[in-house]
Order: structure tokens, then sequence, then C-alpha cells
């Protein structure tokens, strides 16, 4: 079984950046979507960005020009690298890595805060 931790969260002033980590505890096979998700207080859960094993990249409209998704060379890590950070991006950060193809899988990570305040 794979566990996704990520790292990287905490307090930040508006305009600042944060930059959040998560590793994958095994090896998981290619052709996935590795992504970032958050939950503010009161609200669903939305996707924030997205990366393809091809390298395609996607993002909500909140984050776009600010927010930047990668992995390292074995998509064994994916980061997010949060610049101009705002109050509305306060909320808890998933990593989320779902293959839809045989053998398919679906992993979480356990979330983290970010905080976004003066």
């Amino acid at each position: 079984q794979v566990q996704l931790v990520e790292s990287g969260g905490g307090l930040v002033q508006p305009g600042g950046s944060l930059r959040l980590s998560c590793a994958a505890s095994g090896t998981i096979s290619n052709n996935n979507f590795m992504n970032w998700y958050r939950q503010a207080p009161g609200k669903q859960r939305e996707l924030v960005a997205t990366i393809h094993s091809t390298g395609t990249t996607q993002y909500t409209d909140s984050v776009k020009g600010r927010f930047a998704i990668s992995t390292d060379n074995a998509r064994n890590t994916v980061y997010l690298q949060m610049n101009s950070l705002k109050p509305e991006d306060t909320a808890v950060y998933y990593c989320h890595v779902v293959r839809l193809q045989p053998p398919p899988y679906n992993y979480w990570g356990q979330g983290i805060q970010v905080t976004v305040s003066s």
C-alpha cells in the first residue's frame, strides 16, 4: 500500500510563498495524474492543480499565474509552489495520485494546513 506524506505547510503572510511537497512511500506505476486539492472551512474540496505523466498541467482559475505544480524525475514526489499567497488560499491541502487504467489506484495524503494571514 502506497502512503503519501505532505510537508511544507504553515503560516505565511499575504504575498508570501510556500512550497508543499508530497512524497510517496513506495513505487507507483506511471500513466497517472498527480494532484493537489484543498478544502477551506465550510467549503467543498476543490482541485487546485494537476500534472499528468506526460507533463501536462492544469490549474483552477483562482491560482493561475501564482501556483506551479511539478514532480521529481522519478515521479515519486509532487510539489506545489505557491507564490503571492492570499488569505483566500487558506485551507487544508491534500495530495492525491490516481491512475485510471488497469491496474487502477487512488491514493490520498493526510492533508496539511496552509494559513495565509497577517
